[in-house]
């Protein structure tokens, strides 16, 4: 594990140590919307800063416009990163996409470093159809916990992996039948991420390298460093059927028409 990716979730689970261990029931009926994908589709993120990138959030468009681009855009999910310390997030973020889109019935996925089961108690409590994980913040026994708790709580869960042995230990999930049905369900999500924890540069390679292990029948999504169309198409080639886009959309001053772009080259009707 990376020192970055050590640090937060360390962060993390100070955050998860706050929260309370039982809820009101009521407090859980959220909604939860179930993803509904085409050829090819798009996770549209929200995120205030980067610490590779810098201040992605423009005075010219509001949280609120933002998400609805977003969502006129054809996106088929926003994800929210919400980790205060290095990408200024908050829950509060995770609300405001849901009270955006909720009568959309369009799906908002919580990003961040999860290392606790209260805090996916806590996604859905603000809203959240969905959450991602990263492979690496856990031992196969403690990520088989988290994943039953989403799905008890009918959250999606995108698996993100970084290396190879995120890959193996992600796909070792189906030899367990609830989790291939899951996976048949678009409930479980693989996800490949090209950034490097270490430097934090962006390696494009790793997408076809680890796309060798992702099991075709699992839905496959490219993160990190994809901002036009030939990336999109690098991504296709090497058999991603989905994309999570964020500073690319949080630099463009349309988000909807760079997502109705890149889409209908990953649907293969423009290159």
């Amino acid at each position: 594990m990376s020192n970055f990716l050590k640090q937060m979730a360390d962060l993390s689970m100070a955050r998860a140590e706050l929260l309370p261990r039982s809820y009101d029931a009521v407090k859980l009926d959220m909604p939860s919307f179930d993803l509904h994908l085409s050829s090819f589709d798009i996770i549209a993120e929200y995120k205030a800063n980067s610490p590779a990138e810098g201040r992605l959030t423009k005075p010219d468009l509001s949280k609120t416009d933002r998400f609805l681009s977003y969502a006129q855009g054809g996106a088929a999910a926003i994800s929210v990163l919400t980790e205060p310390t290095r990408f200024d997030g908050s829950i509060f973020d995770l609300d405001a996409a849901v009270s955006a889109v909720s009568n959309l019935s369009l799906p908002v996925m919580r990003k961040d470093f999860l290392v606790d089961p209260r805090q996916i108690i806590e996604s859905k409590i603000y809203g959240a159809s969905g959450i991602l994980l990263i492979a690496a913040l856990f031992e196969p026994t403690q990520l088989r916990y988290m994943l039953d708790c989403a799905h008890d709580h009918s959250l999606f869960v995108l698996l993100e992996s970084f290396d190879e042995e995120d890959v193996i230990k992600s796909k070792s999930l189906l030899a367990k039948s609830r989790y291939r049905v899951l996976a048949e369900q678009k409930k479980l999500l693989f996800g490949v991420n090209t950034r490097d924890l270490r430097t934090l540069a962006v390696n494009p390679k790793r997408l076809s390298l680890l796309a060798k292990g992702v099991p075709h029948e699992v839905i496959s999504v490219a993160e990190s460093g994809l901002h036009n169309g030939k990336d999109i198409l690098t991504a296709r080639q090497n058999g991603y059927s989905m994309a999570l886009i964020g500073t690319a959309l949080m630099r463009a001053e349309q988000p909807e028409k760079l997502i109705q772009e890149l889409l209908l080259v990953g649907r293969g009707h423009s290159k």
